[in-house]
């Protein structure tokens, strides 16, 4: 009988068929090309019914694992070799004031549209979410601390919920009290509040280039300007360019992910990360670490933050589980270092304290020890599928496409034939019903305009394929018109 799991933990037998066939493809037993079992042998090899058989083939095919020949049976769908990545990014190595917000909202009210296919979200579908264990565990918190959970807390954060996290950090390599951490409402805040305890408008913040557009906005917020190094879209910030551009520009600090930048999935080796928080350290130069991808690596041990190297309390690292467990809960963290008590003077005057009862939820998910067993399930997700919808961009966009290939993370970043305009083929994919993310929305001078990003958080179905065809041939469009 069938023994071998599927994507998420299989629920159901088809899930568990599905699951099999995905192991013999995974395992070298059924290469490319070939037949997989028939619907009534594999049906009588593991004792389901035929409906079992083709409800599991249909989800493969959905997924791209196998493929209907007419008159024929089914067979695995051949891989194609991916194009080559995008090259290191060559942004102007000059301050820029940020203007980014018109944009964004633009692709934020895309998203909103009825029946969108939102290719743009960060958001992680549903079945990536261990809702019902969240739920027993706000319901528990509700019960048994009533009067805690209708409290307005303290700025600092819930003490249990910041023990789970010191706790967990010792994964990334940083050994922290729980005195040590600030809760914030989301990553987001933790960032804002970050910049706002180091710089002062019109400061230079010196980013990775392409970068993440939430932090260009809160940049364009508090009237800071940019400063953008060229990034590997494999191996991330380029050192060499960053000890340049301090030599030559009045850098007041730095916002970075060295590990899987939104929009590339790059991670920096962890001798670069120590390089880098010992040169910043040298001209006293904070460095805000946003990790709140960190735990979404595809492959290996969690890679260490560089808050790992912070012998100073120069880094300020910044995370949440917005990503992984409950994005509607906005429950994140700082950890200031040497900035705490501005940082929590900042969170005092703001937003005084993050909501309890997602603090203690999220605390109580924590110690029932349930979150690496989700985090193994949601990385297995993300690493299969960020590599399948690769295929498919490689199977429907014009030649001359080139594909960044993530270390971890949720995200494509695709660099379309020189020409292309990112931007048109955002607002025609809107009126296909597809909202993807435009290049120039993740750098402060418009640069990737021939560049886009695609979120990996839809589980693959028909509908996604076809949404990707379709953008596919409207990049075709693009590209022909340019030619």
């Amino acid at each position: 009988m069938i023994t071998h799991g599927y994507q998420q933990q299989p629920d159901n037998l088809y899930d568990q068929v599905a699951g099999h066939i995905i192991h013999l493809i995974e395992g070298g037993t059924l290469l490319a090309g070939e037949r997989v079992p028939s619907v009534r042998r594999l049906s009588a090899q593991e004792q389901v019914s035929i409906s079992t058989v083709l409800q599991a083939y249909r989800r493969l095919e959905n997924e791209g694992w196998i493929e209907a020949r007419p008159q024929s049976g089914y067979y695995v769908r051949p891989v194609r070799a991916l194009p080559p990545e995008p090259e290191v990014s060559q942004p102007p190595l000059e301050a820029t004031p940020v203007k980014v917000s018109e944009l964004m909202m633009q692709v934020v009210q895309g998203a909103q549209r009825p029946g969108m296919m939102r290719l743009s979200s960060t958001e992680p579908d549903p079945s990536l979410l261990p809702l019902q264990q969240l739920s027993r565990c706000l319901a528990i918190v509700n019960r048994e601390q009533t009067g805690e959970t209708l409290s307005y807390g303290i700025p600092a954060g819930y003490k249990p919920l910041k023990v789970q996290i010191a706790r967990r950090a010792l994964e990334a390599g940083c050994v922290l009290t729980p005195d040590d951490i600030v809760i914030t409402s989301g990553c987001q805040e933790a960032l804002q509040l970050s910049l706002r305890a180091v710089a002062n408008p019109g400061d230079t913040i010196l980013l990775e280039s392409p970068t993440y557009y939430g932090v260009l906005q809160i940049i364009e917020s508090l009237g800071l300007c940019a400063l953008e190094i060229p990034t590997h879209p494999r191996n991330g910030l380029s050192l060499e360019a960053l000890e340049y551009a301090l030599e030559q520009h009045p850098v007041k600090a730095c916002l970075l992910s060295p590990n899987f930048n939104n929009p590339l999935g790059s991670l920096m080796t962890e001798a670069n990360k120590e390089r880098l928080v010992t040169l910043l350290a040298e001209r006293e130069i904070p460095l805000i670490e946003d990790d709140v991808y960190g735990d979404l690596s595809f492959e290996g041990p969690r890679p260490k933050a560089a808050k790992a190297y912070d012998q100073n309390g120069l880094v300020l690292l910044c995370a949440s589980f917005s990503k992984t467990i409950a994005p509607g809960y906005r429950v994140g963290w700082v950890v200031p270092g040497r900035f705490r008590q501005r940082v929590e003077y900042l969170k005092t005057v703001t937003t005084f304290a993050t909501s309890m009862p997602p603090q203690m939820a999220v605390a109580e998910f924590l110690a029932k020890g349930s979150y690496d067993h989700h985090l193994r399930k949601i990385r297995r997700f993300y690493s299969q599928h960020v590599q399948q919808m690769a295929q498919m961009v490689s199977s429907y966009f014009p030649p001359g496409t080139k594909i960044a290939r993530p270390a971890g993370g949720q995200f494509l970043w695709i660099e379309l034939p020189r020409g292309a305009d990112s931007l048109k083929l955002f607002q025609q994919a809107l009126q296909h019903g597809i909202c993807i993310v435009p290049g120039p929305i993740f750098s402060a001078t418009g640069k990737y305009r021939n560049c886009l990003r695609l979120s990996c958080t839809q589980p693959p179905s028909k509908r996604l394929e076809m949404a990707l065809q379709q953008l596919g041939l409207l990049a075709h469009a693009c590209v022909t018109a340019v030619d």
